[in-house]
């Protein structure tokens, strides 16, 4: 009989190999040459899929997995797995909510401390020996207006460290207003975006929020503003980022997340009003930690029988 497989495309701790045998055998592979070699060749006995919000499973790979009975989503985002491929075949997915929350909320903060305090400029001129007169004068985040858009377990955890850590002011934008919070409420983007700071995106990618801060909600944001996405390269249109950027319609720009990852956009490249990280806001030791133990125990409780801890809203 062949060993049912356990396809990784998504990382977790080699640490996990002796709970996942439990389930079948390991396979990792995260790089796009491996997945599609490893399908081809272990597809038939792919028994769980391991992926994240980001490389996803599509349709015509579920159908080259004729066994496939369970898809663990490493992470609270799962944009680009095919819920209906999945609902049609009766797999259960599941997602990883809360893992990384205070991870993403952390390097948020790091992100707009940088553009504001201008860290990079800083670091660089130290190592040059460059004086501090000869550079541009930096900002505080204290007594900012910041605007959010998504209010939810990251959205909120932002605004927290935000307003009780630096007293800054907070709004946000959000499918209905949250009444356990005092935070001001805007029922659209260019409103927050013109009333705001700096403007920090926080919510969920696909089709919902493809594109949504666009060329309006940049000449919105002003001269002055600060764009921050840790959230998904879909939410902004990254040429019309580019332009803004180019034409001082914003002041500068950080992202965690893009498009064209792994590889950073070409037109903000070596930009010196934009600051990148290369999809790292989710990550510490302690989140990785988190969102491999939440997939182990729905893979554990699904396999007892017992259904799944976490499953996506959309089968919950």
């Amino acid at each position: 009989m062949t060993t049912p497989i356990i396809l990784l495309l998504s990382g977790i701790s080699p640490e996990y190999n002796a709970e996942l045998e439990k389930h079948g055998r390991p396979v990792r592979a995260i790089a796009s040459d491996l997945r599609e070699k490893a399908i081809a060749d272990l597809g038939e006995d792919v028994k769980v899929v391991i992926t994240n919000g980001f490389a996803g499973l599509t349709q015509s790979e579920m159908e080259r997995m004729p066994q496939l009975k369970l898809i663990c989503c490493v992470g609270v985002g799962y944009e680009n797995i095919d819920l209906a491929c999945a609902k049609s075949r009766g797999i259960p997915v599941s997602f990883g909510p809360n893992t990384n929350a205070d991870a993403v909320a952390d390097h948020a903060l790091a992100l707009v401390l940088g553009l504001l305090r201008r860290v990079v400029e800083g670091n660089d001129a130290a190592c040059r020996g460059i004086e501090r007169n000869q550079l541009s004068i930096p900002e505080q985040l204290h007594g900012k207006k910041l605007g959010l858009f998504g209010l939810g377990q990251i959205g909120s955890r932002i605004a927290k460290r935000a307003a009780g850590g630096f007293d800054a002011e907070v709004g946000y934008v959000a499918l209905q207003p949250r009444e356990e919070f005092s935070y001001r409420y805007f029922d659209n983007l260019v409103a927050l975006a013109d009333w705001c700071d700096v403007l920090v995106l926080a919510a969920p990618g696909g089709s919902d929020t493809n594109r949504l801060v666009n060329a309006e909600v940049l000449q919105a944001l002003g001269p002055k503003g600060y764009l921050v996405n840790v959230a998904r390269g879909s939410l902004v249109d990254e040429e019309a980022l580019a332009k803004a950027l180019r034409n001082k319609h914003i002041k500068a720009a950080a992202l965690d997340v893009y498009d064209s990852e792994p590889h950073a956009p070409y037109q903000l490249i070596n930009s010196g009003e934009v600051l990148l990280s290369p999809h790292v806001a989710g990550r510490s030791e302690e989140s990785m930690r988190n969102m491999a133990e939440l997939v182990m125990r729905n893979m554990n409780s699904f396999f007892a029988g017992n259904g799944l801890v976490t499953p996506v809203p959309e089968q919950s």
